[in-house]
């Protein structure tokens, strides 16, 4: 994705609500050799965009008068009540040097697993994003968790996940569970009484 940004001299809070007034979004992208800089983008593109999974979890062409940056969103800050965002942070990438980056799960074929199927299992999602490190060109935009063998009762781990080529999960402590398929209360005790 391209995002269009320019370079902001003026800094404080006077000057981001001028700007924001203007309909533009201060922000900042920092990382990389080069110094931190001070950016303004438009807030209406940039509001559009976030709401955009592929936004939060891909590299971005951040044009910035002219000159082009690879760049990765780290943060943003959202007003309490009004759809205005306040301020965006950008990291800048080194296409050589691995990233730390949370990536969404999405879930599929829940409707075809024996859990849903046979059980009539709830599937229950612990996770619904993954930490993971690669280079910069190997960042999936989303990573895909397949349930259809889960069983009732049973749950799929990060070590079960088929994770694209380069890409590595950081789990913290044991390996940590992303989905689990859970019978219904009433389901046990409608066997127990069939019994």
């Amino acid at each position: 994705m391209k995002v269009i940004a320019f370079a902001r001299n003026e800094q404080g809070t006077g000057a981001s609500r001028r700007l924001r007034n203007a309909g533009q979004t201060p922000g900042i992208i920092y990382g990389g050799t080069e110094a931190p800089m001070s950016i303004a983008l438009d807030h209406n593109a940039l509001f559009h965009a976030l709401k955009k999974e592929v936004f939060h979890s891909s590299i971005l062409d951040m044009d910035i008068d002219g000159k082009v940056e690879k760049v990765l969103l780290r943060d943003f800050q959202m007003h309490a009540y009004k759809q205005l965002v306040l301020h965006a942070d950008f990291q800048r990438v080194d296409a050589s040097k691995k990233i730390h980056v949370k990536v969404p799960l999405h879930f599929v074929n829940a409707d075809v697993s024996p859990a849903v199927k046979l059980a009539a299992a709830v599937i229950s999602h612990v996770a619904v994003e993954l930490d993971v490190e690669c280079l910069p060109a190997d960042l999936p935009e989303f990573i895909e968790v397949d349930l259809s063998n889960l069983e009732a009762g049973q749950s799929i781990h990060v070590s079960a996940l088929k994770l694209p080529k380069g890409v590595s999960a950081i789990v913290h402590g044991d390996d940590a569970t992303v989905a689990y398929a859970m019978k219904p209360a009433g389901a046990t005790s409608a066997e127990a009484e069939a019994k």
